[in-house]
């Protein structure tokens, strides 16, 4: 009897063992499996959010047109005899630039010239017969008509061959040339194109909703990819008295001076018009700015107690922002952040409430109101 409840003891033991000893491993299991969904610290870059004095400003992009520019044609059909520009020169209003060959039309000129001369004379002998009552006032009448039908066959002749002497309608810049010596050239056949190009327009697009923020005369300040530290002044000359329905953009023309003849047209140029006074603005770095389905937001550095070694336990935390203007590399925020707080501006795609962070700033985003290109001598 005692042998049997020392087995059920020794048995019960075992049982209660192996129950305990499972439990001590599934708590042990748990506590590995709750350590290994815990968050890692992330390293990321930030920055201080913090005032700037800050001109408010109207950005859009545009095309450089010339003030006066076409392609100088020939209007009436010939073969070149001469060529009296230079491609590229710069050339006067009424300038001669090239002359067909006229010895056909000169000819049919000077008989003209000479018919209407003997009219003129035939007309003068008839008014003195006519006070001698020896011709009729029919004669003399049909004398005036004779000559100022001989007249205008002179004005025309005269206007044809003014023709086959091209000229510069206004003073500019020539381009290429685009006929030789000796070429026969059809009606309307391109001779060189000539661009007058100080001062030179700009002509751009703005949403209808910034009307009331421009007007005719104000200024602005143009960049283009060639002089990028260049700006060039002007100011609005024209705004189109009509919004573009499938846009609702309007149409702006802008004029802007052009004295070494740098800006071409047909060039891409981006502008600046500024807009009401200097105010202050919170701003932040544009990449520390993400975007969700639910708005902008941005990660702000939060201090939560200590870490094993004392030092300040840094977390993100989630905030939601609205934005404004951008200039540059930078943007302003409106509302959602305040002075001094520091917020991610790189590795924000690794974060989440609460994820501790590690902080290197030995690269950061760049954050210049005015970037320019560098030329690094690669291309």
């Amino acid at each position: 009897m005692m042998r049997r409840m020392l087995l059920m003891l020794l048995a019960l033991g075992l049982v209660l063992g192996g129950v305990f000893g499972f439990i001590a491993f599934q708590g042990r299991m748990t506590k590995q499996f709750l350590s290994s969904q815990g968050l890692p610290p992330q390293t990321v870059a930030t920055a201080t959010v913090g005032f700037e004095e800050w001109q408010p400003q109207l950005q859009a992009v545009g095309t450089l047109k010339a003030v006066r520019g076409t392609d100088v044609s020939a209007e009436v059909a010939g073969v070149v005899s001469a060529i009296h520009f230079e491609q590229g020169a710069d050339v006067a209003a009424g300038a001669a630039l090239l002359q067909l060959r006229a010895d056909d039309d000169t000819a049919r000129l000077q008989s003209l010239k000479a018919s209407a001369e003997l009219a003129r004379i035939t007309l003068q002998r008839d008014r003195l017969q006519l006070e001698a009552r020896a011709v009729s006032q029919q004669t003399v009448d049909a004398d005036v008509a004779a000559l100022a039908r001989a007249t205008a066959d002179v004005a025309q002749q005269q206007a044809l061959l003014d023709k086959k002497q091209i000229r510069a309608p206004f003073a500019g810049r020539l381009g290429l040339r685009r006929v030789d010596l000796g070429q026969y050239l059809g009606a309307g056949s391109v001779i060189a194109t000539l661009q007058a190009l100080d001062p030179i327009y700009l002509d751009f697009l703005l949403p209808q909703q910034e009307l009331a923020a421009i007007g005719v005369g104000q200024t602005l300040r143009a960049t283009v990819d060639s002089y990028p530290e260049t700006a060039f002044e002007g100011a609005v000359s024209v705004i189109n008295p009509k919004v573009e329905e499938a846009s609702r953009n309007v149409a702006v023309r802008a004029t802007l001076r052009n004295p070494g003849r740098r800006l071409l047209p047909g060039m891409f140029a981006k502008l600046a018009i500024d807009v009401g006074p200097r105010r202050g603005q919170l701003t932040l770095p544009r990449a520390a700015i993400s975007y969700n389905p639910y708005g902008a937001i941005v990660y702000v550095v939060e201090r939560q107690g200590q870490d094993e070694t004392g030092k300040p336990r840094l977390v993100a935390r989630q905030s939601f922002v609205e934005i404004g203007a951008s200039r540059g590399d930078q943007v302003a925020v409106t509302r959602g952040l305040k002075e001094g707080e520091t917020v991610v501006t790189a590795g924000q795609i690794k974060l989440r409430n609460g994820t501790p962070l590690i902080i290197d700033n030995r690269i950061t985003p760049a954050g210049d109101p005015d970037p320019q290109p560098v030329d690094d001598g690669s291309s």
